[in-house]
C-alpha cells in the first residue's frame, strides 16, 4: 500500500480567511488552521481584536494578519476578501465564523433586529462566499488546488428553540443550510467545495448566560446525550477535514456537532 506525503488535514501553503474569527470558536479555528500549515487572515468589526490574535499567531511562527471587516456592509465584505487575496497573493479557504443573535419573542420581534440578524447571519455569508469564490476560481484556473468554503452554523439550523425568542436566528441558520447546498452545486465547476459545521452550545463568552445559571445548565445537559456542551476545540477537526484534501469529494453537507441532540429530537 502506497502513502502520500500529505495527510487528510494537511493545509500547507493554503491561505485561509476567517471573517468573524476572533471569538472563542474562531480563535480555536485560527490556531488549528495555522498549525495545519495554513496562512491565516482574521477579521471582524473590532480590528484590534483581529490584529491581537494575528500577532499571537505570528509570535508562534505562523503567517497571519488581522484586519477590519463590517458584516453589515457588503462593500466592506468584498473589500476585506480582496485585501486578503492581495496580501497573500491568492485565497484558498473561506471559514465563515460571522454570526449574531438578538433574542426577541415572537410577539415583540422588531423589524430592525430581524433585518440585522438576516444581514449578519445570512446576507453576509452570501457575499463572503461570492467574493471568495471569485478568487478561488481564479486560483484553480491558475493550477492551484481547488478552494474550500466552510460556514459555521448552529444546531438551530435544524431545531427550533423552545421557550426562547429565536425566530430570526433559527430562520437565518436554516437558510444558510440551503445557501450551502446551492453554492456547492454552483461551484462544482471549479472544484470548490462548500460545507457547514453546526455545533450546539459551545463553552465560551457567548454561552455564559446558559452555563452560569445552575437550573438552565442542568436542563441543557440533560438534553445532550453525551452529557456536556461542546468545547471550541471540538469544532476544529471537522473544519480542518472540510478544508483539507481528505474531503475533496464532500460538498453540500452540514455536520452537526451536537452531542447527539439531533439524533434524539
Amino acid at each position: 500500500m502506497t502513502t502520500t506525503a500529505h495527510t487528510p488535514f494537511d493545509l500547507s501553503g493554503r491561505v485561509a480567511y476567517l471573517p468573524g474569527g476572533y471569538g472563542d470558536i474562531g480563535t480555536a479555528l485560527a490556531w488549528g488552521l495555522a498549525r495545519a500549515g495554513a496562512r491565516v487572515a482574521v477579521s471582524g468589526r473590532d480590528a484590534r481584536k483581529a490584529q491581537t490574535l494575528a500577532a499571537a499567531l505570528q509570535a508562534e511562527g505562523h503567517d497571519a494578519i488581522g484586519l477590519a471587516m463590517d458584516a453589515h456592509r457588503v462593500a466592506d465584505i468584498r473589500r476585506s476578501v480582496d485585501d486578503v487575496a492581495a496580501h497573500f497573493g491568492h485565497l484558498d479557504l473561506l471559514v465563515n465564523c460571522v454570526g449574531m443573535q438578538r433574542e426577541e419573542r415572537l410577539a415583540s420581534v422588531s423589524e430592525e433586529a430581524f433585518d440585522e440578524i438576516v444581514q449578519v447571519n445570512l446576507k453576509a455569508a452570501m457575499f463572503l462566499a461570492q467574493a471568495a469564490a471569485v478568487h478561488q476560481a481564479a486560483a484553480a484556473a491558475a493550477g492551484r488546488a481547488p478552494g474550500r468554503q466552510v460556514h459555521i452554523l448552529s444546531v438551530r439550523a435544524q431545531l427550533g428553540m423552545r421557550d426562547r425568542g429565536y425566530s430570526a436566528y433559527c430562520a437565518t441558520k436554516g437558510g444558510l443550510v440551503m445557501l450551502i447546498k446551492q453554492h456547492a452545486v454552483e461551484l462544482c465547476a471549479h472544484g470548490i467545495t462548500v460545507n457547514g459545521v453546526a455545533p450546539t452550545v459551545v463553552r465560551g463568552e457567548m454561552a455564559q448566560h446558559w452555563l452560569q445559571n445552575p437550573g438552565v445548565r442542568e436542563r441543557l445537559l440533560q438534553r445532550i446525550p453525551l452529557g456536556r456542551v461542546a468545547e471550541p476545540e471540538d469544532v476544529v477537526a471537522p473544519v480542518l477535514f472540510f478544508c483539507g484534501p481528505g474531503a475533496s469529494f464532500v460538498t453540500g453537507q452540514v455536520l452537526y456537532l451536537d452531542g447527539g441532540i439531533t439524533a434524539t429530537q
